[in-house]
């Protein structure tokens, strides 16, 4: 009896960590997501899982199957990426080859939630359509091994200029230790 009141105890347990852990917010798990930078590098507010960009982006922006400097590329979502994913173009390197900057892809020093910029990308469709895609991937520093489904660009337009740039913030860098640059914050304070 003991045993089975111990039992249920454990699997109630983990049904509701499971449950916490699955609901979390994508802001709260404590790294940076691809979506929030590329709403802030690209100028497009689209608010929601990656996954929902295309279908959101129909009635408000112009979209294509082109890349174009300042588009955002979306992903859709797969057994792998469920969520999807968005990136923002920012080199046009030939009719097969683009280059974009994007957060939340490859972990860096065992992080998450990095920006990684620059960052290369090859058009492996049968079509060349940019249906199909390979995404540099710096665990294995080569394009990712998978490629990975594009919904297609989404395109700012006229009324979003030039973004600009996503600073992150000084203390998700690799070499910031808490009082750095505290000396600049109080000179600006006129202290």
């Amino acid at each position: 009896m003991l045993y089975r009141r111990f039992l249920a105890a454990a699997v109630a347990s983990v049904l509701t960590l499971t449950g916490l852990l699955v609901s979390t917010p994508a802001a709260a798990q404590g790294y940076l997501q691809c979506v929030p930078f590329a709403r802030a590098e690209s100028g497009i507010d689209i608010r929601g899982n990656a996954k929902t960009w295309w279908a959101q982006a129909a009635s408000d922006y112009a979209r294509g199957n082109e890349p174009r400097e300042g588009a955002v590329m979306a992903f859709a979502g797969t057994r792998g990426m469920p969520m999807g994913h968005v990136a923002v173009v920012k080199k046009i390197v030939s009719d097969r080859e683009i280059r974009i900057d994007h957060a939340n892809w490859s972990p860096i020093n065992g992080r998450r939630g990095q920006i990684e910029r620059n960052v290369r990308v090859v058009d492996v469709s049968d079509a060349g359509d940019w249906s199909m895609v390979r995404v540099w991937y710096a665990p294995i520093g080569d394009l990712g091994l998978r490629p990975n489904p594009v919904q297609g660009f989404i395109y700012a337009g006229d009324t979003a200029n030039k973004a600009p740039s996503f600073k992150a913030p000084v203390w998700t860098q690799n070499d910031w230790k808490p009082g750095n640059g505290l000396e600049i914050v109080a000179a600006s304070l006129g202290q």
